[in-house]
């Protein structure tokens, strides 16, 4: 998954991309918590970062359910 993902740059993605970005989030938190419950994790701050990659991925789809940002919108305002 890509690092550092910005809520711009998740707001002009389709809805397909984001589950799929979601899906492949939640994977890696998994992983990520596997590691530290056997003491194998190296980075605790990618924990954190794939924690609000994750929130971010679901206020950009809770924004576009409630219309509040667009995918054409956010094109013509960025």
């Amino acid at each position: 998954m890509a690092k550092g993902l910005t809520a711009g740059e998740l707001r002009v993605e389709d809805q397909d991309t984001l589950v799929q970005k979601l899906k492949e989030a939640k994977e890696e938190l998994f992983n990520l918590r596997f590691q530290a419950a056997t003491g194998q994790l190296e980075s605790h701050g990618r924990l954190r970062a794939v924690r609000r990659e994750i929130a971010r991925i679901y206020t950009v789809m809770r924004e576009r359910e409630l219309n509040i940002v667009t995918v054409e919108k956010e094109s013509i305002d960025g």
